[in-house]
């Protein structure tokens, strides 16, 4: 051999050590997010690096991240799912969330402008609100919820509220199921914000109990939601003026639950409830977002 010639170093090979590097590397990166508290803002910019780390954070860390900040809703959610996938994968969820998506003109529900949607500092999500959106058909279905999310519209109009919630095993829903035998069409337009998947309306297909309504703090008509084909449910309200008179909610409902009074307040019984970071909540989970 030429004593000129250079020796080119040997290139990397796919044996063992470098399947050992690549998992020391996604340990230190779960050490690292772990130390900085699932940080939103630094996980989104990490996935947006290069192809490789946002491979790695659709795979491992957004489901970490999940699993961190609502551990009682992600196990609910993953339990009996194959492999622990959900529908749409964790990064639809975690956006799910965390991303209030806002809201345009429908069909079923007309707003005066469009609202932008925009990152929450905090969101409550349970399945006892969950419950109010399930016909009685339907009960047997797991559903989260969130509280909505308050938007002033200015002039006369009522607050407007945006929610969002995530059923558990969707394709075995018994929604999906009533969905598929009344032979609904999913929706030309509208796509879910949280996967890109196309929507089913509840309003037309008429399987939006007035339960909904009263659980949200909005008039008997006055919302519109949507589920996608992987179970992400996002919709709008008129919520109504504290000041309104509190019968406009009353009524009774095919929807409405056994533990409903007839004031359409539901009577959350002490054994109903579960505590986070300190508080109490009913059968739901807070979450904090990013700062």
């Amino acid at each position: 051999m030429s004593s000129n010639r250079r020796l080119r170093p040997n290139p990397p090979s796919d044996g063992s050590e470098s399947g050992d590097s690549c998992i020391l590397n996604e340990r230190i990166l779960i050490l690292i997010f772990e130390s900085i508290q699932w940080d939103l803002r630094t996980l989104c910019q990490t996935a947006s690096l290069n192809q490789r780390l946002r491979a790695t954070a659709k795979r491992l860390l957004w489901r970490a991240m999940c699993m961190y900040r609502a551990p009682r809703m992600v196990a609910a959610l993953a339990s009996g799912a194959p492999d622990g996938r959900i529908g749409g994968g964790w990064d639809a969820l975690a956006k799910l969330m965390f991303y209030c998506c806002g809201c345009c003109a429908t069909e079923h529900f007309q707003v005066s402008q469009p609202v932008a949607g925009h990152l929450v500092k905090a969101s409550r999500f349970s399945k006892t609100s969950g419950q109010s959106f399930l016909t009685k058909r339907c009960r047997g279905d797991l559903l989260y919820v969130s509280d909505p999310c308050e938007h002033r519209m200015g002039g006369m109009e009522d607050d407007l509220g945006v929610y969002r919630g995530v059923f558990r095993g969707f394709k075995r829903s018994r929604t999906r199921a009533c969905l598929i035998r009344r032979q609904v069409d999913l929706e030309q337009v509208v796509r879910c914000p949280y996967c890109g998947a196309r929507v089913w309306s509840m309003t037309k297909a008429r399987l939006v109990p007035k339960s909904a309504a009263r659980r949200l703090g909005s008039h008997d008509g006055g919302l519109d939601y949507f589920v996608c084909v992987n179970g992400h449910l996002h919709g709008a309200c008129w919520l109504v003026p504290l000041s309104s008179d509190e019968n406009d909610l009353d009524g009774d409902d095919d929807g409405a639950s056994d533990s409903e009074a007839q004031d359409g307040v539901r009577r959350i019984d002490p054994n109903d409830r579960t505590a986070t970071n300190g508080s109490m909540s009913s059968t739901g989970e807070d979450i904090d977002g990013p700062a």
